[in-house]
């Protein structure tokens, strides 16, 4: 099981602070435990509860074998979003959220085997025979597109699920995932809607440390779920073995 973290842990991270009072969103109300200087503070007692029951199913959803997407665009959020993302081998947008990306995702397919021919065509002998403005053409096509999709180029199908940074910020990604029903796992601030959102969890979205504590717990409860998808093959792989061995040993003896 990952490390049980404490609202004091969340405190010191400073998980509770949402924002004033006057951009609130009357939809939060039932996780803000009380205003302090014209500042919202949130209940970091439903915070740790909604935490954990969205750690919970994000590590079933993983163990079934399935992919969890990291969507975070906004600057405090790229890089922890991206270190755990690649850590866990999941999908991860930190970039631009491409309109479509779910919602149109055959032809997102289509850019991303664009992106794995240019990059066969480049380790090719022939790339250094090109014309100097061509090569510098493909490569920068490369970056480009390395940048918008760099995060999802191994996937080859939608994900089960997105982890999401600022609902606000995010909403054209939690829109597309809503037609599509793929549940949306969230951090939401007190100026966010949290209605729309499968497993809310109430934090401050603005703050690293408080983006970095509730990720990586979320990371940790994700990296279970492979442990123990691995261990569920392992087992079914020792079962066949021994269900063929029996049907070996079983066989009637040829005279």
């Amino acid at each position: 099981m990952a490390e049980k973290l404490t609202t004091q842990d969340l405190m010191d991270a400073g998980v509770h602070f949402g924002h004033l009072t006057r951009k609130w969103n009357p939809r939060m109300a039932e996780y803000i435990f009380m205003e302090n200087n014209g500042i919202h503070i949130i209940d970091l007692n439903k915070t740790l509860k909604n935490l954990e029951d969205a750690a919970f199913a994000l590590r079933n959803i993983v163990r079934s074998g399935r992919k969890i997407m990291f969507v975070a665009t906004k600057k405090q959020a790229k890089d922890i979003i991206t270190e755990e993302a690649t850590r866990l081998n999941m999908p991860f947008v930190t970039e631009r959220w491409l309109g479509g990306m779910l919602t149109n995702f055959a032809t997102i397919r289509k850019s991303l085997k664009k992106l794995q021919q240019i990059e066969k065509l480049m380790k090719d002998e022939t790339f250094n025979n090109l014309a100097k403005r061509e090569r510098l053409m493909i490569t920068r096509e490369k970056a480009k597109l390395e940048k918008l999709l760099g995060g999802i180029s191994d996937l080859n199908r939608l994900p089960a699920a997105l982890f999401v940074i600022d609902v606000k910020r995010e909403h054209i990604a939690v829109s597309e995932a809503q037609k599509l029903n793929i549940p949306v796992f969230a951090m939401v601030d007190t100026n966010s809607d949290p209605s729309n959102i499968d497993f809310a969890i109430p934090a401050n979205d603005d703050a690293f440390k408080s983006i970095s504590i509730v990720t990586k717990y979320i990371g940790k409860s994700i990296e279970e779920g492979l442990m123990e998808r691995k261990k569920d093959k392992e087992e079914a792989g020792h079962k066949k073995e021994e269900e063929e061995k029996r049907k070996v040993d079983e066989a009637p003896v040829e005279q």
